[in-house]
């Protein structure tokens, strides 16, 4: 697996004809994965909203008026409740995410930990997007049975300024370095549709392609304009761009998990298909992404149907 890609490398593949992208990258895929299998995940919001960062995106922002409302940290009854639902549904990761800016040694993370515990002991892969990680955070997390820990870069370091100034892109690489000390599973990707141009998209993946080792999951995320964000009136991506950008990652990144994430409540049945083509082998399930809308658990069945592909199974190298 390589992880000295050169921007000119990443760029030619990125700028390839789109068809012979796609079969490039669907040829590598095969190589590295079952094109019949893929990975369902469940995400829930565990924390939900009065985040004190300001991520044009977000709607889980303090600071920006939309329609959603604050709640405290969930009881662990009920994470494993809703664990057990998405584990039935045919889910094999279950992933929580917290409102925060950074994880904090209080009695909420001590909670969470439980949460760990007690979906590991589900059997299903746990994984969890807290923000800011130290390295003592990250150890606790993964002595408590935590798989694998989302925590996505956005965009490129050169647009970074222009979409996030509560923390910077220094940040987010530390804490993936933590992760990674840890032991933990690496899932790190971005947003497209933020208004960024294609050099900024190279360059996201240029950064997740020459870590150290490549994230065992890439998440790549379609902006969903919320209103009331700084981003409310952006355009909607093209399903031509998001395969061009799953395509390139799946080139770049041969083993690790591509994941069709937020977006797909807006895609056709034939435009999902043409992502898994090019190599997407993973998404989400369930009605929604933490507070944006995804396609409901009946829909996702008969794509499943249509297509002829079956979920992955838990614990298998991912």
């Amino acid at each position: 697996m390589r992880t000295n890609w050169t921007r000119d490398e990443v760029a030619a593949i990125y700028n390839s004809p789109v068809l012979d992208l796609i079969y490039q990258a669907a040829t590598i895929h095969r190589q590295h994965h079952d094109p019949q299998e893929v990975q369902v995940c469940t995400l829930l919001s565990v924390k939900t909203g009065g985040c004190p960062e300001d991520c044009a995106y977000c709607p889980q922002a303090a600071r920006y008026h939309t329609a959603v409302q604050t709640h405290r940290l969930l009881e662990v009854d009920e994470v494993l409740e809703a664990a057990s639902r998405a584990k039935a549904t045919g889910s094999s990761r279950f992933c929580m995410g917290a409102a925060w800016r950074e994880v904090r040694d209080n009695r909420d993370f001590d909670k969470v930990l439980d949460m760990v515990r007690g979906v590991n002991a589900l059997g299903l892969e746990v994984c969890c997007t807290l923000g800011m990680l130290t390295e003592s955070q990250a150890e606790k997390l993964k002595s408590a049975g935590l798989y694998a820990y989302n925590h996505n870069l956005d965009t490129s370091e050169d647009f970074y300024n222009d979409i996030i100034t509560t923390r910077t892109y220094g940040d987010r690489l530390d804490t993936l370095g933590h992760v990674r000390e840890a032991g933990i599973s690496v899932c790190s990707g971005g947003i497209i549709g933020m208004g960024e141009s294609h050099h900024d998209r190279i360059g996201m993946l240029l950064t997740l392609a020459t870590l150290p080792q490549h994230p065992e999951s890439v998440p790549v995320n379609a902006l969903v304009p919320v209103e009331g964000t700084p981003l409310e009136d952006q355009e909607r991506v093209s399903v031509w761009e998001m395969v061009r950008m799953i395509a390139t990652a799946r080139m770049l990144m041969p083993a690790a998990m591509v994941r069709l994430s937020a977006g797909r409540v807006r895609m056709t049945v034939e435009e999902q298909a043409l992502c898994f083509l090019a190599g997407a082998n993973s998404i989400f399930a369930g009605d929604k992404l933490l507070t944006t809308p995804n396609p409901d658990t009946d829909a996702d069945l008969q794509l499943f149907q249509t297509l002829n592909i079956r979920p992955r199974k838990a614990y298998q190298g991912v």
